[in-house]
């Protein structure tokens, strides 16, 4: 999965946490490659594994205690999960950051918006206190804050949800990081807001060529601003590949069936949406197969005994599908077998 211009590198990670229950295996088997000025979209339901890979990337979640960590994640050449903690704490902030996805929890309730800045520049760029406001200043008049010199003085509450986005993404790119993880960073935020800040995130890579892993359940926000996709079902890829091809013509069943399920604006009113059938596995016991197929209609013994293995179809695409929809894999366009 590795290029020669990769600036973040994953191969075979696995994120398993040891619970009474039995072991969930979060994220199972998990590679991809991201080079500098690209966006990639993680995409899936929620509890795909796609919040606990991006945490696992930037070393949030580590082996110890009731986790194991395995595989390999190298960013610019440096493989993070080797580092001590103190030299993997050096590499947040600089090399790389991340958006989380609720700014009422993220940000601290008892600390101003200019702390939170300050802070983050004082530490790793070691300025003085007054540069650091300044340039705390210029970050929130990046990110479209008005007024941002009293916003430094303002509390979290004080402040819209979209305004906390913002602070958020601002603290997130205070020390220039080449890599930007965005878990969900439009949760709760009406869709004019939304769109605001999706636009922001796409400007401020193209502006700083930085790499950008987008993690989102939301398909129309991943279709337009990224360069390729990766689709998560319980806890592992079923479809990656360029994010156009993809949609227009979806070769695994689940992001068919994912894409099927949006609502059109075309459609008659009282419409009954589409759904996936059935739940997502129990992932202290997932099926022996592929993990899809108990709500698959084109499953067959195949796919209920044997686990899929990734392969790739034309347009440059991988699928984990015993069974790929023929119309991606034979003509390239479409929906449907």
């Amino acid at each position: 999965m590795s290029t020669p211009t990769a600036l973040l590198e994953v191969e075979d990670l696995r994120t398993t946490f040891h619970t009474p229950r039995g072991d969930v295996r979060a994220v199972d088997g998990v590679s991809f490659a991201l080079a500098a000025g690209e966006t990639l979209g993680l995409v899936g339901e929620s509890g795909s594994g796609k919040s606990v890979l991006g945490r696992t990337v930037m070393g949030l979640v580590a082996s110890g205690g009731t986790t194991t960590v395995s595989g390999t994640v190298r960013l610019g050449g440096r493989s993070v999960h080797e580092l001590r903690p103190s030299a993997r704490r050096r590499l947040w902030g600089p090399e790389v950051a991340m958006v989380f996805q609720d700014p009422m929890t993220s940000l601290n309730p008892v600390k101003r918006v200019g702390t939170h800045l300050t802070e983050t520049l004082r530490r790793h760029l070691r300025c003085s206190r007054a540069e650091a406001t300044e340039r705390a200043v210029d970050l929130l008049r990046q990110v479209g804050i008005p007024e941002p010199a009293r916003r430094l003085r303002q509390y979290p509450h004080e402040l819209s949800g979209g305004m906390r986005q913002r602070v958020v993404i601002a603290t997130a790119l205070a020390c220039d990081p080449r890599l930007l993880i965005a878990d969900e960073p439009t949760t709760a935020l009406d869709v004019t807001v939304q769109k605001q800040i999706l636009d922001l995130l796409g400007s401020l890579v193209a502006e700083r060529g930085m790499a950008m892993l987008l993690v989102s359940h939301d398909l129309g926000a991943v279709a337009g601003r990224t360069d390729r996709v990766q689709v998560m079902y319980a806890g592992r890829t079923v479809e990656s590949g360029p994010t156009r091809p993809v949609f227009a013509a979806p070769a695994h069943p689940y992001t068919d069936a994912l894409l099927a399920s949006i609502p059109r604006l075309g459609n008659a009113p009282h419409t009954v949406l589409r759904t996936i059938e059935g739940n997502p596995p129990d992932m202290t016991r997932p099926p022996a197969g592929c993990r899809f197929a108990p709500r698959c209609g084109f499953a067959t013994d195949t796919c209920r005994d044997a686990l899929p293995v990734a392969a790739v179809v034309p347009g440059g695409r991988e699928v984990a599908c015993h069974h790929p929809l023929r119309t991606a894999v034979l003509e390239g366009a479409g929906h449907g077998r």
